[in-house]
Order: structure tokens, then sequence, then C-alpha cells
């Protein structure tokens, strides 16, 4: 039976972060708003506020929690790259989907998503081998590398992405 919380797994890399490699997240990142457009563009209203497990965030909330979490990455990238090893600000991510904004229309973050997700391609298709070394601090996992990273988020998103996909199957949805 498919793990319907990590319906791909959870993230794990363990080989050299080559440009090969960083190359094909990238592409991912990139193609992250335009595939979760696509999946969620004919869900109605009750489709959005179904949870995609029991327990488990609405699609709706999936969504608006893409774009916080992917705005977070994009401030993250900027710190690591303009100052030495920072400490970033993690955040409690239940309690920020319990806030107003993400009962907001989903278009409101898909729209971020696609204007965020050009800006941080193009940042990280223009970082050198030694940007990809360059480091910052999570204070709950530690030190981590910004081609780790590129890495994470890109999970990040299929991992969602896969979430809601699934459950649009099992409904039958599509």
């Amino acid at each position: 039976m498919m793990d319907t919380k990590y319906p791909i797994g959870i993230f794990q890399f363990d080989g050299e972060i080559t440009n090969s490699v960083t190359s094909e997240w990238i592409n991912d990142i990139e193609d992250l708003p335009r595939l979760l457009r696509d999946t969620v563009k004919d869900l109605d209203s009750e489709q959005l506020d179904t949870a995609y497990r029991s327990g488990g965030w609405t699609v709706r909330q999936v969504i608006h929690h893409i774009a916080d979490s992917h705005m977070n990455a994009y401030v993250r990238f900027k710190l690591a790259l303009t100052e030495e090893n920072p400490v970033i600000k993690p955040y409690i991510e239940t309690k920020w989907a319990e806030l107003a904004d993400y009962k907001m229309p989903i278009d409101t973050s898909l729209l971020l998503l696609e204007t965020l997700h050009k800006r941080w391609t193009n940042l990280l298709r223009n970082l050198t081998s030694a940007d990809l070394d360059r480091t910052f601090i999570h204070p709950d996992s530690g030190e981590v590398t910004l081609g780790k990273s590129i890495g994470i988020y890109a999970w990040h998103g299929k991992h969602h992405l896969a979430q809601i996909t699934t459950l649009c199957n099992r409904k039958g949805w599509h």
C-alpha cells in the first residue's frame, strides 16, 4: 500500500552533487508551477478543501504551503549567498496552514509560485560551484549546502504534487 503522506518517499541523495544533478533539480523546480496548475485546474472548491489523507492538509492548504515554503527557501538561498553560514529562521508550518490566507483562492499562490520560480531558477542557474558549497544553518537540521538544498526543494515540490495527484487518482477526479 502506498504511503499517502510520502507518496514519493523521503528525500535521499547520497551521490555527488554535480552540474548535471543540480541542472535536473533546477528543471524540476522550474516545472513545478506549471505541473501544479495543470493538476488542480479543474478542481472545484469542495475538491480543493479535501484533505489528501486522513489528518492531512487540504489541497488548498498544500498549495498555499508550497508557496510559503518556497518563498522561505528563496530567501534562505539569498542569505547564504550574501552572508557567511547564516542561521536561518524556521517556521511552524502547521500553524501557518491555520491562518486566514490559507483559505484564499489558490490562484494567488499559483501566480506567486510562477513568478517566484522564474526568479529562483534564474538565481539557481547562475550559481557557481563555489556557490553550491555555500551553507546556511537550520536550527533543526544543522548545516546545509545550497547544492543539497536545491535537491531538497526539487523533492519538496514533487512530494506535494504527488500528494495531490494521488488524491485525484484515488477519487477519480481526472
